[in-house]
């Protein structure tokens, strides 16, 4: 797979813990940093196909933001007693 160079900025202190995480790991500052970038965009997609799936189950059953809320606030309350 063909790599390309890029240049960003890290404050000091950020890139002390990046530098301390590659070494306690073993692995190189491009190694962590790629890693990184690779689990925040899946974690990203996670809590995309996550909101999707709740998106498309609430037109299903024809649900409103107000029914929602009123169903978290029916649940609180039948947990208080």
């Amino acid at each position: 797979m063909k790599s390309n160079t890029v240049n960003i900025s890290f404050t000091k202190g950020l890139l002390d813990q990046i530098d301390r995480t590659a070494n306690e790991e073993s692995r190189s500052r491009s190694e962590l940093i790629r890693e990184a970038a690779r689990m925040y965009i899946e974690r990203k997609k996670r809590w995309k196909d996550i909101f999707d799936f709740g998106e498309k189950q609430a037109e299903n059953l024809r649900l409103k933001p107000n029914d929602v809320d009123s169903g978290i606030q029916e649940y609180r309350r039948s947990r208080r007693k």
